[in-house]
C-alpha cells in the first residue's frame, strides 16, 4: 500500500473535502484527487462519495480513517519527538470525564496540567456514557467501573466507597419504618444494605427527592430532607465537622476510576504526560486523597 497516497487520504478526509485539505496543506487540488483515486483503485473500494457540493466519506472510508488516522498522527508526533530530541508534549489532547469527578476534581487537575505542559492544548468534556474514543476523537477517557473491552488498556488509578449519610436532625432508623432519602432516580420503596460495626444493616427508605448530580444529592442531604448514598471522599469533610452522620458503609463493590486508551495507539507524549499527571496528584489513589485533593 503506498502510505504517501493513506497520508492524502486521512489529509482529505480530515478536512472534509479537496480544496480545503489543498489550502491546508499547500498542496494542488488536483494532486490529492489523483493520489485518493490511486488508492480506492488499489484497494477495489470507494472511499468518497463525491456530490456536486460536498465530499462524504463512505462506510468504508470512515472505517479506514479512524485506523489510519489516529496512526498517521502517532507516526507524525514520534518523528516531531524524535526531531526534538524528546522535548515537552505538545499538540491537541482530547479527555472525556464522568461528572462528578470532572465537577470535583478536574478544574484543579487541568489547570496544574496545563502550567506544567504549556504547549498541550487540553481539552476536557464531562460525559457518564461509555464514548466512542475512535469515532469521537478521545485521547484518554476516564471512567467508573468501566466494562471489559479488548480494544482498550488502562489502569484504576483512584478508588472510593459509598456510604450512608445524614443530616444529624434525621432520626436514623428504627425498625421496618422507612426514611425518607434523596437518591438519583425516584421510584418505589427500596431497602439499603450497609455494612456497621454489628454486621449487615437493611434500612428501608422511601425515595422522596431525585437529582441527577451526586452534589446536589449530597446538598439536600444536608438541608435535611433525607438520608443519602454517597461517596466517602465527597462528604468525608462534612463528616469530620459534624455537618452529616455516617449511618454505614453500603454493601456494594468498591468504587474504582480507570484511564483507558486504545491498544492499537503507541501511547503518545500528550497522554503518556497526563498520566503522569495523575500518579502523582493521586500516588496511592484512595478515597482520603481524593477528598483531600478536592477540599
Amino acid at each position: 500500500m503506498d502510505l504517501l497516497a493513506l497520508a492524502d487520504f486521512t489529509l482529505v478526509a480530515r478536512h472534509g473535502g479537496f480544496g480545503r485539505a489543498a489550502r491546508a496543506a499547500n498542496r494542488p487540488k488536483a494532486t490529492l484527487s489523483r493520489r485518493v483515486s490511486e488508492l480506492e483503485a488499489a484497494l477495489d473500494l470507494r472511499l468518497f462519495e463525491r456530490g456536486a457540493r460536498d465530499l462524504k466519506l463512505t462506510e468504508e472510508g470512515r472505517a479506514l480513517f479512524a485506523r489510519t488516522g489516529m496512526l498517521l498522527t502517532e507516526l507524525e508526533e514520534s518523528a516531531a519527538a524524535i526531531a526534538s530530541g524528546g522535548h515537552a508534549p505538545k499538540g491537541r489532547l482530547r479527555i472525556s470525564a464522568p461528572l462528578l469527578f470532572a465537577q470535583t476534581a478536574m478544574g484543579r487537575l487541568a489547570a496544574e496540567f496545563a502550567l506544567k505542559h504549556p504547549a498541550v492544548r487540553l481539552e476536557v468534556t464531562t460525559d457518564d456514557r461509555a464514548v466512542d474514543m475512535i469515532e469521537e476523537g478521545y485521547d484518554l477517557v476516564i471512567r467508573v467501573n468501566p466494562d471489559a473491552d479488548e480494544n482498550l488498556v488502562g489502569r484504576a488509578f483512584l478508588r472510593d466507597r459509598l456510604v450512608v449519610v445524614a443530616n444529624p436532625a434525621l432520626s436514623r432508623p428504627q425498625g421496618t419504618e422507612p426514611v425518607p432519602a434523596v437518591v438519583r432516580t425516584t421510584g418505589d420503596r427500596q431497602t439499603w444494605r450497609v455494612r456497621t460495626d454489628d454486621g449487615i444493616a437493611a434500612i428501608p427508605v422511601d425515595p422522596v427527592l431525585g437529582l441527577s448530580s451526586l452534589i446536589m444529592v449530597r446538598d439536600a442531604v444536608r438541608a435535611g430532607v433525607g438520608a443519602g448514598r454517597l461517596p466517602i471522599s465527597l462528604v468525608s469533610h462534612d463528616l469530620a465537622n459534624g455537618t452529616l452522620v455516617q449511618w454505614g458503609e453500603v454493601d456494594t463493590p468498591e468504587i474504582a476510576l480507570w484511564t483507558l486508551y486504545p491498544t492499537r495507539r503507541l501511547l503518545s507524549a500528550r497522554v503518556a504526560a497526563f498520566l503522569d499527571h495523575l500518579r502523582q496528584a493521586f500516588p496511592s489513589g484512595t478515597p482520603e486523597e481524593l477528598a483531600a485533593y478536592v477540599g
